[in-house]
């Protein structure tokens, strides 16, 4: 037995994403400005205290100091440590003599300080890291020389501890990274709905669909071209498929009632002649017309299962190759055959010289029947002209009447199945099969069947057909 998945909204699936991608890379930028603030903190402090070496010693070697030597002027200078912006930190400055006696200092001297500081007196001045206590220290020396004489050395000393402390800083950048993780979430919030409604309405619509109902409502206002593409291709397949829905409805009644008339009057027919209402003669031309009807009805019936059998690529075409000039001259004369009203005539201008072209007769014939059948219906008199025109590797068959045309708006759909005109719906019988089924015939041999003008002056009809191909 399946588990059956647990499905969450494409608004919460988007957002924790958005949101563990947004977290991470907070936490990296937090790490690394971290990092950086914490050494450039180190470093503006370790420059401060050169800065307070270099200055102790500027100010004890100064030549425009009234006091000689240096006893006398350090206590009241190291005294004023404001002045030099010690805040964050609070170093210890000695100065001692060239033995490593401290001579003074800026706060109480801790016994056995002085065998310590004695220590630091390399001969070399610069910041040196000290690791032999508790806890790591930096010192900076400075030579204290007058006339190139070695007085002493200027050392201050601060814990690395002190000199890395930035809680300050650590919280105003806590304080930012958590107002920017705020923005970003409430961005992200807002991103991931205005991409997840449409996404919503359309599934909603897909469930109208789905119930029959083909009036759905969808926004287009959308900026972003994918979501803009899926909602009007959403409501391009409702419309199709309502259109396919209502032309099915419209199949279901037109088949119903185009069978059931034949039927009915073949009834009517028969059962009048059995039950002795018509009787010689009379019987005879009823049974004749139950005759015509049974054809019309087997026509139609044979139009339909030939449609079906076309568009499943159900029925094989036998190709040959024939002469369009004989091909023509045959199909006219057997539709000539088949009409009883000879107000209509057919005009045949046909090539100079034979030309094979590569066909299945049966099927092109049903194309020529279909195509002066229609002329034929669109006219009470005139006449229908088959013209052919050689094209290099094509020949065309022009098929042009002289009838009332076709309506601008059926045009576009006339090789639409089952697509009956205003003109025929109530005046000629049929299945709306002849265009759509003519068309597949032509395309099935290599060739193409296309309407090339109608008006009110007559309709122009071309078929397009493949030469056969010389040995």
């Amino acid at each position: 037995m399946f588990k059956k998945n647990k499905r969450i909204s494409l608004l919460q699936y988007w957002t924790s994403r958005y949101l563990l991608t947004l977290f991470i890379g907070l936490a990296i930028i937090s790490l690394i400005s971290a990092t950086w603030i914490r050494h450039t903190t180190f470093e503006n402090r370790l420059e401060l205290m050169e800065f307070l070496a270099d200055e102790t010693v500027y100010r004890l070697t100064d030549a425009t100091n009234p006091n000689n030597g240096p006893i006398n002027g350090i206590p009241g200078f190291i005294g004023d440590r404001q002045r030099f912006n010690m805040k964050e930190i609070d170093p210890i400055l000695y100065v001692v003599d060239t033995e490593g006696n401290i001579l003074t200092s800026n706060r109480p001297v801790p016994p056995g300080s002085a065998k310590n500081v004695a220590g630091l007196l390399d001969g070399k001045e610069g910041t040196k890291e000290i690791k032999d206590g508790l806890e790591p220290e930096y010192v900076v020396k400075r030579k204290i020389e007058n006339n190139n004489e070695l007085l002493g050395w200027a050392l201050v000393m601060e814990k690395k501890e002190n000199l890395t402390r930035v809680n300050q800083a650590y919280g105003q950048l806590a304080i930012l990274i958590g107002a920017l993780a705020l923005l970003g979430w409430i961005a992200i919030y807002f991103l991931s709905k205005r991409l997840a409604n449409p996404i919503k309405q359309v599934a909603e619509a897909a469930k109208h669909v789905q119930e029959g109902n083909y009036a759905i409502d969808l926004p287009q206002d959308s900026k972003e071209k994918e979501v803009y593409e899926l909602v009007s291709s959403f409501k391009n397949m409702a419309n199709k498929l309502e259109q396919l829905e209502k032309t099915r409805t419209e199949l279901l009644a037109g088949v119903t009632h185009e069978l059931k008339t034949p039927v009915t009057s073949i009834s009517g027919l028969l059962q009048a002649v059995r039950g002795g209402v018509v009787t010689g003669q009379d019987a005879m031309e009823f049974i004749e017309m139950a005759m015509v009807e049974t054809t019309k009805m087997k026509t139609m019936v044979g139009d339909l299962l030939a449609f079906n059998h076309f568009a499943v690529d159900a029925i094989p075409v036998q190709i040959e190759s024939v002469d369009i000039n004989q091909l023509l001259q045959d199909s006219v004369a057997q539709w000539k055959v088949m009409q009883e009203d000879e107000h209509v005539k057919v005009d045949l201008h046909l090539l100079e010289q034979p030309v094979l072209v590569q066909i299945d007769i049966v099927r092109i014939q049903q194309i020529i029947t279909n195509l002066l059948t229609n002329a034929k219906q669109a006219m009470d008199k005139g006449t229908i002209t088959l013209t052919v025109i050689d094209k290099g590797e094509t020949l065309s068959v022009m098929v042009k009447d002289t009838g009332h045309g076709i309506p601008l708006e059926d045009q576009a759909f006339i090789f639409e199945r089952f697509y009956r005109g205003e003109n025929k719906k109530y005046t000629v019988r049929g299945l709306g099969l002849g265009l759509p089924l003519s068309k597949m015939m032509a395309q099935s041999v290599g060739g193409e069947l296309r309407l090339i003008e109608s008006n009110p002056s007559g309709t122009h009809f071309e078929l397009v057909l493949q030469k056969a191909t010389a040995l």
